[in-house]
């Protein structure tokens, strides 16, 4: 019982921050450990996708903590800029976890109630990481607390999530090919903005999830203000 309550006490002094970091830090592990027993029982790695997408989440969460960390930095315009542009490459990230529910039922060797639960809990983690993350983005940006002037800032992010999850999980781009493979991705993004008509689904699809994801935003960062009143 005193080892439980010394896993289930946050040690916010300590190694985290808050205590939302602690449980955020529980739920990726808990998550990595899922995958790992899944691996095991399976006998080989094939659920290792899943923690590298998870990184590639985390990487966006990383760079706006130290952002928010860094107010004094952050008034360097041309740096900032770097920064956000980065922030907003890598961003697609951590929503882009979603779409992992496709590979459900995929792994013949594991009950489909476990493929479920690893695969939703790793999209979770990319849900909250994603949602953190262009909330700490939000304050450093936006001054105003409207409705309006928030909506204005983070429905364009949220369009540009979505369609970086398309282009990441049907074209098969990733963020650092806007270094290493410019000319292709900028050809196949203007196909789609030239010919919306033949590329209805796809558009269906980025607005669909851009509202969605705005919504998941939206429902997530106020829960947390109701429960601090």
């Amino acid at each position: 019982m005193k080892t439980m309550s010394m896993i289930l006490k946050p040690r916010v002094n300590l190694l985290f921050k808050t205590e939302l970091e602690y449980w955020l830090a529980v739920s990726i592990m808990f998550s990595i450990g899922l995958a790992i027993a899944g691996s095991i029982f399976s006998g080989s790695f094939i659920l290792g996708f899943l923690i590298w997408n998870l990184f590639l989440g985390f990487i966006p969460y990383a760079i706006s903590k130290w952002m928010q960390r860094n107010v004094d930095w952050n008034n360097k315009k041309l740096l900032f800029c770097i920064c956000f542009i980065v922030w907003l490459l890598f961003i697609p990230n951590s929503f882009y976890i979603i779409t992992d529910l496709f590979h459900l039922g995929s792994f013949n060797r594991m009950p489909l109630w476990f493929e479920l639960t690893v695969i939703l809990s790793f999209a979770w983690n990319g849900l909250l990481l994603g949602v953190l993350s262009v909330h700490q983005i939000e304050k450093l940006i936006v001054r105003s607390s409207s409705k309006e002037n928030r909506l204005l800032f983070i429905y364009p992010i949220m369009f540009l999530n979505a369609l970086g999850v398309y282009i990441g999980r049907y074209m098969r781009f990733n963020s650092w090919d806007v270094v290493t493979n410019p000319f292709h991705l900028v050809k196949d993004i203007s196909e789609l903005a030239m010919h919306p008509i033949e590329y209805k689904y796809t558009w269906g699809m980025v607005f669909c999830f851009s509202i969605f994801m705005t919504l998941i935003f939206f429902t997530l960062i106020n829960a947390n203000k109701e429960g601090a009143n």
